[in-house]
């Protein structure tokens, strides 16, 4: 299928900016634009948390609809390369999947590298993990109806974390939604990122960047809390979604992925979303079909919370 036509306004709009490898992380973090506050979805109610993380905090944003149709509550991680990303770049992603799923989502503000490598963001999205199942009936939620939730960087940690908890001990989790998911190293590349990998926002350069940011040293890209494509067994995970773009450098590994969670027994959802480009989540406001992809997957997610 061709590229969406509102997607190659998207792009149109991005030519010249600076490619995202290029850029210092202090600029690279300050130039991540989201749309005004008057244009997001309204939910019933936000209420700014503080997670604690072993031996320090996380800023974490808890939403709630204005009618809940569920008990359940979606544990958000977002994306960003592991490099950049917070609250407020995702705010208007975790309204649209909290009004569309009609539950409760807990965002969490994870560390970020290069100030904190691997395995820290993964710690931090495991350690809030676990603070949820055990404040979650104090806060009003069904513990037994955790969903875990993550696009790019955030889907790897979103996994990740799934795998750590049936690994490692911790609540269990209903079920998993992995956006356009980070699974694998950017080497030896895929199909998707040689026929993807320049033209459509994310490059195959601003992959090897980050992952160059993420990881102390290269061989940590062996591991399955880095990489879990190469994790040994991924049997015994929740029933998980992975939702792909067609003209996403990362489209083979999260279908690669999705594929050998099916051959060790997990339920899986795949969707590969025509036409749209990796971080569709954050272009409903400008294009329809990304409004309907994420709009699924919210579906998605109500149904897993049943």
């Amino acid at each position: 299928m061709p590229l969406d036509q509102e997607i190659v306004q998207v792009l149109q709009a991005l030519e010249g900016a600076p490619p995202m490898e290029s850029l210092p992380v202090d600029v690279l973090r300050t130039s991540i634009a989201y749309p005004p506050l008057e244009s997001r979805t309204p939910v019933g109610s936000v209420e700014e948390l503080t997670v604690p993380a072993q031996d320090h905090a996380l800023r974490a944003r808890l939403y709630r609809p204005a009618e809940p149709r569920s008990r359940g509550l979606m544990v958000f991680f977002h994306g960003g390369g592991f490099v950049f990303g917070n609250l407020e770049t995702h705010d208007h992603v975790c309204r649209d999947l909290c009004v569309g799923a009609g539950c409760a989502l807990l965002a969490i503000e994870y560390r970020l590298a290069p100030e904190h490598r691997f395995p820290l963001p993964a710690d931090d999205c495991l350690n809030a993990t676990r603070w949820v199942g055990e404040h979650a009936a104090s806060l009003g939620f069904d513990p037994m109806r955790i969903v875990l939730v993550g696009d790019s960087a955030g889907g790897n940690l979103a996994t990740v974390t799934s795998l750590r908890l049936r690994d490692e001990g911790g609540p269990t989790v209903r079920a998993q939604a992995l956006i356009y998911p980070v699974t694998d190293y950017h080497t030896p590349a895929t199909g998707s990122y040689i026929e993807n990998g320049t033209g459509y926002s994310l490059t195959r350069a601003a992959m090897i960047r980050f992952w160059g940011d993420y990881l102390e040293k290269a061989e940590h890209a062996l591991h399955p809390h880095a990489s879990p494509l190469r994790a040994p067994d991924l049997s015994r995970l929740p029933p998980t979604l992975v939702q792909t773009a067609e003209f996403d450098p990362l489209r083979d590994e999260g279908e690669a992925f999705a594929h050998r969670l099916l051959d060790a027994g997990v339920t899986v959802t795949l969707w590969r979303e025509a036409g749209l480009i990796h971080g569709f989540a954050r272009m409903g406001l400008a294009s329809a079909a990304a409004k309907r992809a994420s709009a699924r997957c919210a579906q998605w997610i109500a149904a897993a919370l049943c």
